[in-house]
């Protein structure tokens, strides 16, 4: 028999809307993971790494749960004090044709601006 959070989370997530952010949010929880597996495997507590990147334990608590959105700057710190590094790749989602017209909204905006 499932667990009752197990039981919840399948209820909410037959749910349409539910399900949409869960998925819009996949990314985010995989770098949480991430960000969790390092640490775990530098066999640091968060206060051992708030010494090291020269912060609070409670400031590496938010970075760790998502709270807030650090900077490049912070995460950068924050590898460095793991052992790690950061890398940012820009990985494409959806196929653009050479002929596509559309201009992204936030382009638009600026060329407009």
């Amino acid at each position: 028999m499932a667990s009752p959070l197990k039981q919840f989370k399948a209820r909410a997530l037959s749910r349409p809307g539910v399900r949409k952010a869960y998925d819009a949010l996949e990314n985010e929880f995989a770098f949480l993971d991430e960000v969790l597996k390092a640490r775990a495997s530098s066999g640091l507590t968060q206060a051992q790494v708030a010494d090291r990147v020269g912060t609070t334990q409670s400031a590496i608590a938010r970075l760790e749960s998502g709270a807030g959105k650090p900077s490049v700057a912070t995460l950068q710190r924050y590898a460095d004090a793991l052992g790690y590094r950061v890398e940012i790749k820009l990985v494409k989602s959806r196929s653009l044709t050479s002929r596509s017209t559309t201009t992204p909204p936030a382009l638009a905006r600026r060329r407009r601006g």
